[in-house]
């Protein structure tokens, strides 16, 4: 007689730290109100749950009256709750005493708010390294999901990946589960009636368990999910048949790892999803990858050998994007100097801030992610900023120190004035790569340079046609299968930076035209530095002073003209808030327009998202051009441009010796608080 097949159906939500009202108020009213709505018609739907900390704290506090309705059916025993870092960091790229902290917090708001203390966890992009086991172990979870691809990479077959195994790490153990990939691509996408006949069928070939944990987003956020899932009736339909089913019946992860033994121990290889794996990797590294599995799965040996084709690691994304690595090497500071305040001297507050400066989107990039989202990177860089403030007067840093903090081989120099930070790359640029204000707690060197990105091969070729229908027949297209534009591209707007987009970098026009940037810089005192031009030099010193930062530039004997670049990250981008001031105040548009100005002396920068104002002004006029810098990325919606930065060019004469100066001021909006 054929044993009905345990559904362990578990679904994850999550919203990224920082990200704008109106994103989590679509999400909560399409997705997370509309699933519990209909779960809670069906009590004997047993299911699984993880919420990220922030996310909870937000829904709890804008619609208390359907986290009632979940905590109802926490009570009646439909729901279990998963636990996992608070902020929703990707553990392995934090500190143990950070995951710790973490997994701590968001286990005691459940237990507080729910009656509950979460055994499983869900691991953050399913991205595992086995540093993890033991700070795991330490906060009491007994068990996380994982892909089954890990296992697959592991050598285990696929016929057995129907429980939990065991894995341990400096005699710590802990149990894994085998998420099925098969289901994560059948729910919700596959029609219901082929989803819960393609369960039976797992019944019928003995497997004791159909695992699923993935995305609630993917019911009713991704395209056409809403329609599809709720008023064509997918969920409601679903459900029906899982509970009609003499075949199905569904459980919680905790009942089934308490009444079945271990499958036997694993030790699962450093990896994440394989998309992820995918996007890890560079344009170079990704096409040629993309090509050895085109290949294999023209061949037909794809899924056989796709647990040899890897690609690249989660970590990898700190090589990739020299951005996503000098935040997160800022974040491991200032997480060494929280821990090393005496106990008393830290808060709730501090500790807070710290884990909302771990939240994993804005320090990476693919299909989801949010490092090229300006608004995310903000987050990190507002909690980070507030906490360094906190600390600043327990634990004062020098006005000058130096080291190599991101690990790229050189020297970064760092000018305190108490209101501002100011960091210098000691390279050939001798650019500034941070200029932080802790009052108004923002970064506006928070921007990102054009990359080459694998997927602009997809762009390219899919260019002016029609949104292709990825042949699903009655279901829909998964986000990872569609092709869309939410802008109008060009092949220009894919054009990579050659160099990184920083404040101050400067580029030598000879006097016939000629240009070539000037990268040759070497430090000959503090903070001051020259570089061979032409058959003279430029010398170029930073001064920090208060609220201001000056670059004095002095010119010795080359003639010409210097072109000097400063980009700055701007909170309003190209919003209505954003908007340029000039000496007389005059407002001539905003900071998604263009601005060319006849030599001057000032230009303001006022944004009330920011509530703070940047105003540069020169020693002798310049000639101005302001102008929005874009990048092109994908998400699930579609291939999109998004305004990074304004980007300010300087045009300045030369003839012999000449200096200049330019001050950039930071100042707080009037009635800002």
């Amino acid at each position: 007689m054929t044993q009905p097949i345990t559904l362990l159906f578990g679904v994850h939500a999550h919203q990224p730290v920082g990200n704008f009202p109106e994103v989590i108020e679509e999400a909560h009213l399409r997705c997370y109100r509309m699933f519990l709505q209909v779960l809670e018609n069906y009590p004997e739907f047993r299911f699984s749950v993880h919420f990220s900390g922030w996310l909870l704290d937000v829904l709890e506090e804008r619609w208390p009256d359907d986290m009632a309705r979940l905590a109802a059916m926490t009570r009646r025993g439909q729901v279990e709750w998963f636990g996992s870092g608070d902020c929703e960091p990707v553990l392995a790229a934090i500190p143990h005493r950070d995951r710790v902290s973490q997994i701590v917090a968001l286990s005691d708001k459940i237990e507080g708010r729910y009656g509950v203390r979460p055994r499983g966890a869900w691991l953050t992009e399913r991205v595992w390294e086995s540093a993890v086991v033991s700070s795991l172990v330490e906060t009491g979870i007994e068990y996380v999901a994982v892909d089954d691809y890990h296992f697959l990479c592991a050598g285990e077959p696929d016929g057995k990946l129907d429980g939990h195994f065991t894995t341990e790490e400096d005699g710590r153990h802990l149990d894994l589960f085998p998420i099925s990939e098969q289901a994560r691509y059948r729910f919700p996408f596959q029609p219901a009636h082929e989803a819960v006949a393609w369960l039976e069928q797992q019944a019928r070939e003995g497997h004791r368990a159909a695992i699923y944990f993935d995305d609630i987003e993917k019911f009713g956020i991704w395209p056409e999910t809403f329609s599809w899932v709720y008023e064509r009736g997918w969920l409601r339909q679903f459900i029906e048949g899982v509970l009609a089913s003499k075949l199905i019946r569904t459980g919680h992860y905790e009942e089934f790892h308490r009444s079945h033994p271990t499958r036997g121990i694993v030790y699962l290889p450093t990896t994440s999803y394989i998309e992820m794996n995918e996007w890890t990797l560079p344009a170079a590294a990704a096409r040629t990858y993309r090509g050895l599995v085109e290949q294999e799965k023209h061949a037909g040996r794809f899924e056989a050998r796709k647990p040899y084709l890897r690609g690249g690691i989660w970590r990898n994304f700190f090589m990739r994007y020299p951005e996503s690595n000098w935040m997160h090497k800022r974040m491991l500071e200032v997480s060494a100097r929280l821990a090393a305040l005496p106990a008393g001297k830290r808060t709730p507050a501090m500790q807070e801030q710290l884990h909302r400066a771990q939240a994993n989107d804005a320090f990476w990039h693919g299909l989801f992610g949010g490092l090229y989202l300006p608004h995310l990177r903000r987050a990190i860089w507002n909690n980070l900023l507030a906490l360094e403030a906190a600390l600043d007067p327990l634990a004062p840093r020098p006005a000058l120190e130096r080291h190599d903090l991101d690990h790229d081989g050189h020297t970064e120099i760092c000018l305190r004035s108490g209101p501002l930070q100011a960091v210098i790359q000691a390279d050939g640029d001798a650019c500034i790569v941070e200029l932080s204000s802790y009052p108004l707690a923002h970064n506006f060197g928070d921007t990102l340079r054009h990359y080459e990105e694998g997927y602009h091969d997809k762009l390219i070729a899919a260019r002016g046609q029609h949104e292709a229908d990825g042949g699903h027949g009655e279901g829909i297209a998964s986000a990872h299968d569609r092709i869309a534009f939410r802008h109008e591209i060009t092949l220009e707007d894919l054009e990579p930076d050659s160099r990184p987009r920083g404040l101050f970098e400067d580029c030598w026009y000879s006097p016939e035209g000629l240009g070539r940037p000037v990268n040759n810089y070497r430090e000959t005192a503090t903070a001051t530095f020259v570089a061979a031009v032409g058959h003279g030099a430029l010398e170029k010193a930073y001064v920090l002073d208060g609220a201001r930062l000056q670059a004095h530039y002095r010119a010795r004997g080359t003639g010409g003209r210097f072109e000097i670049r400063v980009n700055v990250a701007m909170p309003s981008c190209d919003g209505y808030a954003g908007r340029y001031v000039l000496a007389n105040g005059d407002i001539p548009c905003g900071f998604g327009d263009v601005l060319e100005l006849a030599p001057t002396q000032a230009l303001t920068l006022e944004d009330g998202v920011l509530g703070g104002a940047l105003k540069l002004t020169t020693s002798r006029p310049v000639a101005m051009t302001a102008r929005p810098h874009h990048t092109v990325s994908q998400s699930e919606a579609g291939f999109e441009k998004i305004m990074q930065a304004v980007e300010i060019m300087l045009s300045w004469p030369v003839a012999g010796d000449a200096e200049i100066a330019f001050t950039l001021e930071v100042a707080p909006l009037p009635g800002a608080v």
